[in-house]
């Protein structure tokens, strides 16, 4: 029985999220395994949240790309490999599949274990030593949990079950009591959600008693928040907030309303009633999953009314 394994799952913000379920998997089956987790060093707070990670190795390919022929690029990577092979691992598991992440588990100590050709998203199949075919069918959680299971040799006999959980957390920009986040923000135009949509939600929210609070993580996203704010009664812009206080300010939320993207995640895995508003993806296929108060509205290729989203804050604040 392994004693010791590497999981690779490095990026992005939802992909991380949805590999935490198989960790809870992994330490029910086997509750003295030790698991590390490699991982962007802009993402290594996630798996820090979940008890059941020993340890959590932090990669920086991306800043490396960037600058790998500096001296000081180059030391950084020495000594990142060789932390990585410090130790030697019963499996070291690419739950990624992608070329970087099939790199790296090269670079580690152990027999890897990842997606055949037909499974992963490129064909990085002659990088592992045991290879598995997952069905694409599946729920992005789903897959990674069934290719840990047969990679490790247990059974899925439990509900999904993300492990991790937070409290609220007071802020002082933060004066209503009762607020509602709003994720309008994504990586691609084609998954956003209408501005007058988002202006006709708060609204609504604010005849409840619920005021809204917008997010953001770059200048676009900051531009659009003062955008929106504008137009809305009582909602106030968050400061810039990394991953932890997110989760605090998550915690204490009426209800977490949000378009694709990871941050929508998040708030489901942490249990907080959530609504996810899909236009240019299909839910069914990295939708919210798992989250004991969470829904989906809306499909690939449509736009969900604002009725639609309201009825789902319903079903999740019931």
């Amino acid at each position: 029985m392994a004693t010791r394994v590497l999981l690779v799952k490095t990026s992005s913000l939802g992909d991380v999220i949805h590999a935490l379920p198989a960790v809870s998997d992994m330490r029910a089956a086997m509750p003295s395994l030790q698991i590390d987790w490699l991982v962007e060093e802009s993402l290594s707070a996630i798996p820090q949240l979940h008890a059941g990670v020993s340890a959590v190795i932090p990669v920086a390919f991306r800043r490396w790309r960037r600058s790998f022929w500096h001296t000081a690029t180059r030391r950084e990577i020495a000594g990142f490999v060789a932390r990585l092979r410090q130790h030697s691992y019963d499996a070291v598991i690419d739950a990624q599949g992608l070329f970087k992440s099939a790199a790296l588990s090269l670079i580690a100590r152990g027999s890897r274990y990842g997606l055949d050709f037909k499974s992963a998203r490129e064909p990085v199949g002659f990088f592992y030593q045991q290879r598995f075919r997952i069905g694409w069918h599946l729920h992005a959680v789903e897959r990674n949990r069934l290719l840990l299971a047969r990679a490790l040799g247990y059974p899925l006999q439990r509900p999904c079950a993300y492990g991790i959980s937070a409290t609220p957390r007071a802020f002082d920009w933060l004066a209503h009591p009762r607020y509602a986040v709003l994720l309008h923000a994504t990586s691609g135009d084609y998954k956003l959600w209408p501005e007058d949509h988002w202006v006709a939600l708060a609204e609504a929210l604010h005849e409840r008693g619920v005021a809204a609070v917008l997010t953001w993580g770059n200048d676009r996203e900051h531009a659009r928040c003062m955008r929106l704010a504008a137009r809305m009664r009582e909602a106030t812009i968050a400061p810039a907030l990394d991953f932890g206080a997110l989760a605090g300010l998550f915690a204490g939320a009426q209800v977490v309303i949000g378009v694709d993207t990871g941050l929508s995640h998040l708030a489901a895995a942490l249990g907080v009633p959530t609504v996810g508003i899909y236009l240019g993806t299909d839910p069914a296929a990295t939708g919210l999953y798992g989250g004991v108060r969470a829904c989906n509205v809306g499909a690939n290729g449509s736009v969900p009314p604002v009725a639609e989203v309201l009825v789902a804050v319903e079903k999740v604040c019931a």
